[in-house]
């Protein structure tokens, strides 16, 4: 056993009379954050260890209350334990529970479970802590792209302003948040074959539902016929064209937000990745998805309002 990973056990009340020789631990995904999966007599749980600086960023506060509540919705795997200063979490290990991707969400059935389970958080009553603000977001990181006097992707200008519409329209046919994930990449979402659960509530907030399966659809690339699928389940019927507007509009948004993002790693110089690629690929996703020809009538949709 890693020694921090010891350490963090010893400071959980569960495992204080746990003989630690009788715990088998494995290394679970992660980017930021280092993730294991903890056997022992307690039963079976997953140890979140923070990644270093994570709570610059991060309200770890925050985000225990917010995964406290989605737990409680039934959404999210239960929380055990929560050490706010260190980011250490402990949660109970979802059995026999899959992690999505791209090819495992072709299946509908799948689609579908995670219509229903975006539908539990989003209705479970509750208020989250914090405000997921899009566009405050997007005149955030521009703002630090330019004190960095970093550039963008050839054609982000244009794409920027005819954005404008899109903020206008959102702001004038707004309605009231709900507790929403706000960054649903497919491998945030568990399958057990009946339930499909969301973990990482790192960046939670209170944001449009529509965001959250917008931005799902994005990141597992979902096609028309997954997208109809997703808000069909959501929604237990057919969607009013205004929702499914609204989804569309944050399909293209979050492309915009993380654009910028990816323009913010590459002036840095994060090493993960080619951030000015993934920076280029989310704009012209987002300009083509701007350019298709349904999408007047999606923002026209949205103008309308419910």
């Amino acid at each position: 056993m890693e020694q921090e990973v010891a350490d963090a056990l010893a400071r959980i009340p569960l495992y204080a009379d746990i003989e630690r020789g009788s715990i088998v631990t494995e290394r679970l995904g992660g980017l930021t954050n280092r993730n294991y999966r903890i056997d022992s007599a307690a039963g079976s749980h997953v140890l979140r260890l923070a990644g270093e600086g994570s709570g610059d960023y991060i309200d770890r506060a925050a985000e225990k209350y917010n995964a406290t509540i989605a737990a409680a919705a039934g959404v999210n795997a239960e929380v055990l334990h929560f050490d706010v200063e260190r980011g250490t979490m402990l949660c109970r290990y979802i059995d026999a529970c899959v992690t999505m991707g791209v090819e495992r969400f072709r299946d509908t059935a799948r689609v579908h479970r995670a219509g229903v389970a975006f539908h539990r958080l989003h209705t479970c009553g509750k208020r989250f802590q914090g405000e997921f603000e899009l566009f405050e977001q997007i005149d955030n990181y521009l703002g630090v792209v330019r004190k960095l006097g970093a550039s963008v992707p050839e054609g982000y200008d244009e794409v920027h302003r005819d954005a404008a519409a899109v903020r206008e329209a959102l702001a004038a046919q707004r309605l009231p948040n709900a507790p929403c994930h706000c960054d649903p990449l497919a491998e945030n979402l568990l399958d057990t074959g009946e339930r499909m659960y969301i973990i990482d509530f790192e960046y939670a907030g209170n944001n449009d539902p529509m965001w959250d399966l917008g931005d799902l659809s994005v990141e597992a690339a979902f096609s028309e016929a997954q997208d109809e699928a997703l808000l069909q389940a959501y929604f237990d019927g057919e969607p009013h064209p205004y929702d499914v507007g609204r989804m569309v509009m944050y399909k293209a948004m979050c492309d915009l937000l993380w654009t910028l993002w990816g323009v913010v790693q590459h002036a840095n110089d994060n090493p993960a990745e080619d951030f000015w690629a993934y920076a280029a690929t989310r704009l012209e996703r987002c300009r083509a998805l701007m350019a298709d020809s349904a999408f007047p009538r999606h923002l026209a949709a949205v103008n309308r309002g419910p």
